[in-house]
């Protein structure tokens, strides 16, 4: 294979007119460049140049290669140009994967303020409730949004940063027996009939099946629904309550009431997943911050 730097040299004679030019413009002596030419043209098997007077010129060979090595050096600086935009975090792709609500409230305020300052990187962002961890291990995704639960301990290759704590609410019926109520102990929604929000029996629905535990009873499920808005259409007809997270409760229903819990108080734990593969990527570490951000602003 044809040295690229004798290529270079090659290039800048047959370009510059002579050996003390080139050796000026590439900041070697006239003689390392002589060397570098006779190398060529050994490994080449033909002369590349002939003498013009007091100068040189290339023979067909030596103009058919320089114009060749022309094309590939405006190609190696493409691509040093696009080393040098990754590693400045300019361009690239980062790959996401994320859960409803925190796509109806964190990412969209996360990704408006990562594309003003990284505009030419793009973003790939996917829904996924149900297998981001193995999206990320597969390699298919770079970061994920998740919920996290017993089910999703810190795998290798993986880094999990903590974004912040979501504390669910019970959403009752206006007029319910309880609405007048500031805040509602879990035991007293045990003889209810129950709305729920997670048909998939997903991540979101283990804090609540915990918190009912905890107060000695299973909730009985009259309604399925698959989103936090049908369930509050149900709750709102007087079909059952709820619980939610604060969260999902960015818009509420105006048949219901949203009231605070305890003993115990459900929460669910939001993290960003983070490919260790990628982590020290700029666009990736800038994004993680951004939903740092966005984290700390969110009230709950």
């Amino acid at each position: 294979m044809l040295d690229v730097r004798r290529l270079q040299v090659l290039h800048a004679v047959v370009t510059s007119g002579s050996v003390s030019s080139a050796a000026t413009d590439l900041g070697f002596t006239p003689s390392a460049i002589s060397q570098q030419l006779a190398t060529l043209e050994r490994e080449v098997g033909m002369p590349l140049l002939e003498k013009a007077g007091r100068g040189l010129r290339p023979t067909h060979v030596g103009q058919t290669l320089s114009d060749r090595a022309g094309g590939v050096l405006a190609d190696l600086a493409d691509i040093e140009q696009t080393v040098a935009d990754l590693r400045a975090g300019s361009t690239g792709r980062v790959r996401i994967r994320y859960f409803a609500t925190a796509g109806a409230v964190l990412v969209p305020q996360a990704v408006a303020e990562f594309r003003r300052e990284y505009p030419r990187v793009r973003l790939e962002l996917l829904l996924d409730d149900v297998e981001p961890l193995a999206e990320l291990c597969s390699g298919r995704a770079d970061v994920a949004l998740i919920v996290q639960t017993s089910e999703t301990a810190e795998l290798p290759g993986l880094r999990h940063l903590p974004l912040l704590v979501d504390p669910y609410r019970v959403v009752l019926p206006r007029g319910h027996r309880l609405s007048s109520r500031r805040s509602v102990e879990v035991t007293e929604l045990a003889e209810e009939q129950w709305v729920d929000s997670d048909r998939s029996h997903g991540p979101c629905r283990e804090p609540v099946l915990r918190a009912c535990a905890a107060a000695g009873f299973q909730p009985d499920f009259a309604v399925q629904t698959e989103d936090y808005a049908t369930a509050q259409g149900f709750v709102a007809a007087g079909m059952g309550v709820a619980i939610m997270p604060m969260l999902g409760l960015g818009a509420v229903h105006p048949g219901v009431v949203v009231r605070r819990l305890r003993q115990p108080e459900p929460m669910r734990r939001i993290a960003l997943v983070i490919r260790q593969a990628v982590e020290e990527q700029v666009a990736v570490r800038r994004l993680a911050t951004a939903f740092q951000a966005v984290a700390a602003s969110v009230v709950t």
